[in-house]
């Protein structure tokens, strides 16, 4: 057997948990103190709900789960098998799609606007590599039934303030309006039917740059007038929340001028907050308002989200506003442990040896240290330096044998 976890996917160690609780902790108790409340939902959804989701390229990397029993032998009997006919359900690839699925199956019990939290993991079939896992956590909250700007700024205000609390100081909120991007396609002259295939490909900007999205519009068949057209404004460099009212809504950009001066208002300049026109946002259940927070001095988002009007409504038959924002909790988790994280606040963890015959004596002495300290009680072992050798690269920091006068011994 294979001592080693399943590729994309994770061991921590004691010290590293320590860490990860602290962290969504902190993360937890900010967004509760905005008026948000938790909720849970299943790992696992109907299949059909994950494929209707609109989920853009995370619909390719859905773990699929089997069908069990009878129902897989018939499935396989079938003259023409597929993929589809396997398979009845699967992991959740996000902890939006859920949530919509929750909202609609418990909305009469709920208070609405509903402002909630989810922080849990999700599952995706990626190409394992750094900073992306097959198995990894998000911390997401979610505003449902205001369908106004002031939900925007709520979520924006209070991710922020979380990701500072844990000790992210410097970054940036990038914001645009998917409805703007759907507007820049169409003067552009891209048919309306290719604009989720053309937000996909326009997603890939950071990573493959604007020379990389002109080959697979071209590898795509678009005309070479329309690419022309579309690049154009983003190789000028032009485009900003004046210039761009010749391409799109008025009220589009009035929003946005609206999220991004209040937000500054309130947060009294704290952080950037910037209009971004290249900004996509992979998914398709995307509608309006889309916003990354990007960290100085490390590529990708360590957050995102958007306003998805049109998701629950696959549910419940009638628009209900939603707008959510997700914390990357694995991408932030592995840049604070670059920066050596410590902490802060946090009490000394020492051990407390004992001899065999003064277990229970040595018991009580470790409850008095507790008021001071985090302390496990060991027996005392034959060779006790290469043990405290052992305590020290397991982040303990001292220790005490507990009939000895001496006390506390840190490392």
């Amino acid at each position: 057997m294979k001592s080693t976890p399943v590729k994309g996917t994770r061991d921590y160690l004691p010290e590293e948990m320590a860490i990860r609780d602290y962290l969504q902790n902190v993360i937890l108790e900010t967004y509760q103190d905005a008026g948000f409340s938790r909720i849970a939902t299943p790992a696992i959804e109907d299949a059909v709900n994950l494929d209707k989701s609109d989920g853009g390229e995370n619909l390719n990397l859905i773990f699929k789960i089997l069908k069990r029993g009878q129902k897989f032998t018939s499935a396989l009997d079938e003259k023409e098998v597929s993929e589809a006919s396997l398979s009845d359900m699967g992991l959740r690839y996000d902890l939006t799609l859920p949530l919509s699925r929750y909202f609609a199956n418990n909305r009469n019990n709920l208070l609405t606007p509903f402002k909630v939290i989810q922080m849990d993991r999700v599952y995706r079939a990626e190409r394992p590599q750094k900073g992306r896992l097959r198995e990894f956590t998000q911390c997401d909250i979610d505003i449902i039934g205001n369908p106004s700007a002031d939900a925007e700024i709520d979520l924006i205000l209070t991710t922020t303030k979380a990701l500072k609390r844990i000790g992210l100081s410097e970054f940036q909120v990038k914001i645009n309006d998917r409805r703007i991007l759907k507007s820049i396609f169409s003067y552009s002259g891209f048919e309306e039917k290719d604009y989720e295939r053309l937000a996909i490909i326009f997603d890939k900007l950071d990573k493959i740059g604007i020379e990389g999205i002109k080959k697979e519009l071209s590898e795509a068949e678009f005309s070479t007038e329309t690419i022309k057209r579309f690049i154009d404004l983003f190789e000028s460099g032009s485009l900003n929340l004046n210039s761009i009212g010749t391409v799109c809504d008025a009220e589009y950009i009035t929003s946005l001028k609206y999220i991004i001066d209040t937000v500054n208002d309130v947060s009294e300049r704290a952080f950037p907050i910037v209009f971004t026109p290249s900004l996509v946002r992979g998914q398709g259940y995307y509608t309006g308002t889309i916003f990354e927070v990007e960290a100085k001095g490390y590529h990708g988002a360590v957050a995102g989200g958007g306003r998805y009007d049109n998701l629950i409504g696959k549910f419940v038959n009638e628009e209900i506003p939603a707008v959510g924002f997700s914390i990357g909790f694995e991408r932030i988790f592995g840049i604070l442990m670059e920066q050596d994280y410590k902490i802060p606040g946090q009490k000394k963890r020492i051990a407390v040896f004992y001899d065999a015959e003064n277990y229970a004596p040595a018991l009580t002495y470790a409850e008095e240290l507790r008021k001071e300290y985090m302390v496990s009680a060991f027996e005392r072992p034959k060779k006790l330096g290469k043990f405290l050798n052992k305590l020290e690269a397991q982040s303990f920091d001292g220790f005490a044998v507990y009939g000895q006068e001496d006390g506390v011994k840190l490392f």
